[in-house]
Order: structure tokens, then C-alpha cells, then sequence
């Protein structure tokens, strides 16, 4: 699933996707680092969202277009994004390298191509595990 953050393409792997929401006032909660947006309620399911925006450095204040549900082991988590640009499917072969002292924080598995530009693909498991660890 390729989505924007700011001027940036970034992509996770469908398959961690469950569904995508509008953005939806979220309870704040108290002492909660500033990349928590807060609960949501999905169909009597208490879902934490983290900003996506927030977590990676990329801006100070939050304004989501869309909540991504992700299936993070046994939770369900929302990821707040600027934009859900498309869904596009890449071979492992399709996919560059990320650059050695880009690997080394972990959370970008790759790069790819895309009409929006560069797709900087992530490990959203990892970048979720940072804020929820």
C-alpha cells in the first residue's frame, strides 16, 4: 500500500492491512508519547492510532487523511497518514536496496518506484513496535 506522509511516498506490506479509515476524533491519553493520537472505537474494538507523520521525524503536529488498520501481532493498530495513495504489488525483484546507513535504523525494508516517485517501503511492524514498545 503505497500513502504519503507530507511530500514523501512510503509503502507498507498489504498484507498487514486490514482496512482503511477516515480519520476520526481519537481520546487522548494522558502522559502518552506525542506519536499516540489516542483510542478509537472500530466496531467495539479499542484500536490505539500512532501518527505515522509523528513517529518517523517528519512533522510536529498531527493532521491525518486516513487511519490505516494494521494487524500488529494479536493487536489492531491505526496508522495516521497524510494520504492512501494507491495499492501496488512489487516483486521482491522490483524492489532497490535501501542504502547501508538507512538499513540501519531498521524500519525501511526498501525502495521502489512508482508514479508518485520514489516509494520508500517500511518495515511497519518495526516502526510500530518503537511508539508501542
Amino acid at each position: 500500500m503505497v500513502f504519503r506522509l507530507g511530500a514523501r511516498s512510503y509503502g507498507i506490506d498489504l498484507d498487514a492491512v486490514r482496512e482503511i479509515l477516515r480519520p476520526r476524533a481519537a481520546t487522548r491519553l494522558p502522559g502518552a508519547p506525542a506519536a499516540v493520537l489516542g483510542l478509537i472505537n472500530v466496531r467495539g474494538r479499542i484500536v490505539t492510532v500512532i501518527d505515522l507523520g509523528v513517529t518517523l521525524g517528519l512533522r510536529a503536529a498531527p493532521e491525518p487523511g486516513a487511519v490505516i488498520l494494521v494487524e500488529h501481532g494479536p493487536k489492531l493498530v491505526g496508522a495516521a497518514v497524510d494520504e492512501v495513495i494507491d495499492v501496488q504489488r512489487w516483486s521482491e525483484e522490483g524492489l532497490d536496496a535501501a542504502p547501508q546507513d538507512v538499513q540501519a535504523g531498521g524500519s525501511v525494508r526498501a525502495l521502489a518506484t512508482h508514479e508518485a516517485g520514489v516509494v520508500v517501503v517500511l518495515d511497519v511492524h518495526d516502526v510500530l513496535s518503537h511508539v508501542l514498545a
